[in-house]
């Protein structure tokens, strides 16, 4: 009886031993170091990963993106800048410049380059004087874009991310700051540049400062952190902030940002920025998949409208929209069947991208839609010829109505003139 217990106490321990292993090898989900962090699928907008996502932050030199998208949008390439002194005159030591001088003359262009590039504080301050002005009011547009943009938690007081307390953004806001930017085509260009170098100037006589970047992620030299499907961002660091990242991926047709704030090192002495953005781009990379479910104009129902002519009666729904969803790889969508929602009152005239009804799937708990618009003009049946046969019945009833009381008053006409000859 000893010896049965013991088998069957064993054969328990086995049994937990490799339902453990198992949970152990299937175990796809991914940890990070930093205090904050954010990893969104760019073309549709899923979260696959957040940790104190909306968290107000310090976001250090991130801060730089929102610069950098209001002297695009607000400037020329080409526009000359002339260097105050002002705007050299409060950076803390400690902070990177490149060096400018005061008086000193160059385009809009090298500067952004310096901001992008190297972080350089100094670039801020003058291309934020060029933009708005003062510096007050450079922060207060930057605030109105940021709203603009949806961000909620989000309060700008400088253009460089130089440390205030009332300084604050969050990985969301980031993200949606970073998403918008990376639309615009000379913005890609810079923070994908790993070197730049400034040219002489009337204030400066040589081309010898030369500005590397501080994203190692780029940066092929990068033994430690080198990343070859990153394109991008811009790093930040303050010691209240500690170590933050906003970066963006690209492989296989599946981008992806994802935002690290807060960082610190990790237990092996590396750069918590830069591992727990590899690890989070390995995740999406390793765990999710891009796939499209429904073309733009793809037909996707027909349907019959009951007072349409015989031509046109035959209706096909159109997607308006291209349905690409990110689902995790061990999600079977082969077999997904959407919900086809279709206006039942529906009546001719339709008109060609009327919408009719939607579409919709869901994949992994997220919702993905597009209307069902018409793709074809729908008339309406012909009345006249009803209009006429009831007009037609109408006049015979009455004509009938006529004819029956007549025929009742010439009988007592008649019975009234026989009484009369008795």
């Amino acid at each position: 009886m000893k010896y049965k217990l013991k088998i069957i106490l064993l054969l328990i321990l086995l049994l937990y031993f490799f339902s453990f292993a198992t949970l152990s090898f299937a175990d796809t989900t991914v940890h990070t170091d930093s205090q904050a962090a954010l990893l969104i699928e760019v073309s549709t907008g899923k979260i696959l990963y957040e940790k104190n996502s909306t968290k107000r932050m310090y976001p250090a030199s991130t801060t730089k993106i929102m610069t950098a998208i209001l002297v695009l949008e607000n400037c020329n390439l080409s526009d000359t800048v002339t260097v105050s002194s002002t705007a050299l005159e409060n950076i803390p030591n400690g902070y990177v410049t490149c060096q400018l001088q005061v008086g000193e003359e160059l385009t809009v262009e090298n500067l952004l380059y310096a901001l992008m590039v190297l972080s350089a504080n100094d670039a801020a301050y003058v291309l934020a004087e060029h933009v708005g002005g003062t510096i007050e009011h450079f922060s207060d547009m930057m605030n109105a874009k940021a709203e603009a943009l949806g961000c909620t938690d989000t309060h700008f007081i400088n253009p460089n991310g130089i440390h205030s307390a009332n300084h604050y953004s969050t990985a969301y806001d980031l993200y949606l700051m970073a998403n918008y930017a990376m639309k615009n085509e000379t913005f890609q260009k810079l923070v994908t540049t790993t070197a730049y170098t400034l040219p002489a100037t009337n204030k400066y006589p040589s081309a010898d400062r030369s500005l590397l970047t501080t994203n190692e992620l780029i940066n092929p030299h990068s033994t430690k952190y080198y990343y070859k499907y990153a394109i991008g961002i811009k790093t930040g660091y303050t010691s209240e902030a500690g170590n933050c990242l906003v970066s963006m991926s690209s492989r296989d047709g599946l981008s992806f940002i994802s935002v690290v704030l807060g960082g610190g090192t990790t237990s092996t002495g590396l750069n918590a920025r830069y591992t727990d953005t590899i690890k989070l781009f390995d995740y999406a990379y390793d765990n999710f998949t891009l796939n499209k479910l429904i073309e733009q104009n793809s037909i996707v129902k027909t349907i019959e409208i009951k007072n349409a002519t015989k031509e046109t009666k035959t209706l096909n729904l159109v997607a308006a929209d291209t349905i690409t969803v990110i689902n995790h790889k061990e999600t079977d969508i082969q077999h997904l069947l959407p919900d086809i929602h279709i206006d039942e009152s529906i009546l001719a005239p339709i008109h060609i991208g009327d919408v009719i009804g939607t579409i919709k799937y869901t994949v992994d708990d997220v919702e993905y839609s597009s209307y069902l618009l018409a793709s074809t003009e729908v008339i309406p049946q012909n009345n006249i010829g009803i209009y006429v046969s009831l007009v037609g019945i109408i006049i015979l009833f009455i004509g009938s109505f006529l004819y029956s009381k007549n025929r009742k008053k010439s009988k007592r006409n008649k019975k009234y003139r026989y009484k009369n000859k008795r």
